[in-house]
């Protein structure tokens, strides 16, 4: 089943965060769209039944789907593959992945929350909530991408944005973040994020240790981000964060037991201004 959410606009939910950068917040998993003017690419593709969105925000920025020049995937989780299978079918759309996430992509492997974890958990409000909205939004129907391939930097360099994969292995084997040096943003997938439906907070945070195959190891990668600049952070669930990456990984670590100590401070989410583009110029863990 294929449907589009009930009350989502891309006009409101669509917003540029950085220079050809449009972030758009889906129902519970999100997407970005990276233009300049070689084309377009996407990031991440929302859950299966999210297709309908997808498509819908790409068409509001002026672009037609099928001229997406690839599709990257931060890791093989269905709320993040969603569309990943139609775009390679229905229109020859690369779909990129890190090496040691291909086989995950490919439906070889699964790193996903089994279904065990979350029934034993679907007592609370929350988690039943949000496996009730998992399955409506076709992620027992998800399909894997054979066609899926590695990419390597000089690829990832050659498209819009020049995108640099930053490995955050621990939330699957080869989980990455997508740093767009050229814009100041970087999409951090669920390396971490701002908010999820079986949170209580906002702000900076990781997700429940059942979501991670490994949750150490997905912690101990934050120290693969540090450094790095970047004013828009763009997450994998909850909002765009309105702090320097600096920022939002100080106070995701104030109040995240075990990481490293950092000085914490307030936190704020972007603003979510939308605005449309000219057009073109030319086996065991998911959410």
């Amino acid at each position: 089943m294929q449907r589009q959410a009930t009350g989502w606009n891309p006009a409101t939910s669509v917003s540029e965060q950085a220079p050809g950068v449009y972030f758009a917040e889906g129902p519970a998993s999100n997407w970005i769209v990276v233009q300049d003017p070689s084309g377009f690419i996407l990031i991440d593709s929302g859950y299966p039944g999210d297709r309908s969105n997808v498509l819908a925000s790409i068409r509001h920025l002026g672009l037609e789907p099928g001229d997406a020049l690839a599709l990257l995937i931060t890791h093989g989780h269905v709320d993040h593959t969603g569309s990943a299978a139609f775009f390679s079918e229905s229109f020859g759309t690369p779909v990129l992945c890190a090496p040691g996430e291909l086989a995950h992509v490919q439906g070889k492997e699964k790193h996903q929350v089994t279904f065990g974890q979350v029934i034993r958990r679907a007592w609370r409000p929350r988690i039943f909530r949000w496996m009730v909205h998992v399955i409506r939004a076709g992620a027992l129907g998800a399909k894997p991408v054979p066609a899926a391939e590695a990419w390597d930097a000089a690829r990832l360099r050659a498209l819009p944005g020049r995108p640099v994969a930053v490995p955050m292995p621990g939330h699957t084997p080869g989980n990455a973040a997508i740093h767009l040096p050229g814009a100041g943003a970087i999409a951090v997938g669920d390396c971490f994020v701002s908010g999820h439906p079986i949170s209580r907070i906002s702000g900076p945070q990781m997700l429940h240790p059942m979501y991670h195959e490994n949750p150490a190891a997905a912690l101990a990668a934050l120290q693969n981000l540090a450094g790095m600049e970047s004013a828009a952070v763009l997450p994998g669930h909850g909002p765009a964060l309105g702090a320097p990456l600096a920022e939002a990984l100080a106070v995701l670590r104030s109040r995240t037991p075990g990481a490293s100590p950092a000085v914490g401070g307030t936190f704020r989410t972007a603003p979510r201004t939308s605005r449309t583009a000219p057009g073109p110029s030319s086996t065991r863990r998911s959410k």
